[in-house]
């Protein structure tokens, strides 16, 4: 790429690294055995996801609570044998702690931008990830090729594009799991003839805070696919 600098990667950027929030405390036991690789994946964020353009700046003191946990709850609705489709995975967000919170489920992470699927692919290689795949495409190009369980998204259209452009892409008796903010509602008004049209289920809203990890709770959508 031309207009793409280059870029060490062994996160020396100690500034910007001291600048990042603190975990929230029961974050350790929340993670588990993927803990190490969370906090690594953070400082990824914080350095290169920032220099990259991934992440803004104004975003490494709320790392944790506003987006690596705010993802992560997520992984609560996944199940081991689950294919997950990021669309629009960005800088692997929810994605990447899905995966690690759920190293049995397969990850497929959808991204149509090349410096961010370049950024993908040395986060993913560096945390060891075997559960993850990361496909160059939009995720409307994928019918007939990709079948998800699980299709995932985070600040990504409105619900009526969403269900638009994955339902093809989600296997019968599959979900879309959306994390959505306050408007959700409105969303959901649109989307009602669409969900009908389609014979999806009745969307629920859970409001998911990792037993008491987020004190902002995520706000997840899950709309089934009969």
């Amino acid at each position: 790429m031309t207009d793409q600098p280059e870029h060490d990667t062994d996160l020396s950027n100690e500034s910007t690294a001291a600048e990042m929030e603190t975990p929230p405390a029961g974050t350790e036991e929340y993670f588990g055995a993927a803990y190490p690789a969370a906090q690594r994946y953070a400082e990824h964020l914080a350095t290169t996801g920032t220099e990259w353009g991934l992440i803004g700046p104004r975003e490494v003191d709320r790392l944790w609570t506003r987006h690596i946990l705010n993802c992560a709850v997520v992984a609560e609705h996944i199940n081991e044998n689950d294919v997950v489709g990021d669309v629009g995975s960005g800088a692997g967000l929810p994605g990447i702690p899905i995966a690690l919170m759920r190293p049995e489920a397969k990850i497929v992470l959808i991204e149509p931008m090349e410096r961010r699927v370049e950024w993908l692919n040395m986060v993913v290689d560096d945390l060891g990830l075997k559960n993850v795949r990361i496909v160059r495409a939009r995720v409307e190009e994928l019918v007939d090729e990709e079948m998800f369980t699980v299709i995932t998204a985070r600040a990504v259209k409105a619900m009526t594009t969403l269900i638009e452009w994955t339902r093809e892409v989600i296997s019968p008796g599959g979900r879309i799991l959306a994390l959505k903010g306050a408007s959700v509602e409105g969303e959901l008004v649109k989307a009602k003839k669409m969900i009908k049209r389609y014979r999806l289920s009745q969307p629920q809203i859970h409001v998911v805070d990792g037993g008491g990890i987020l004190e902002v709770p995520s706000r997840v959508v899950e709309i089934v696919k009969k």
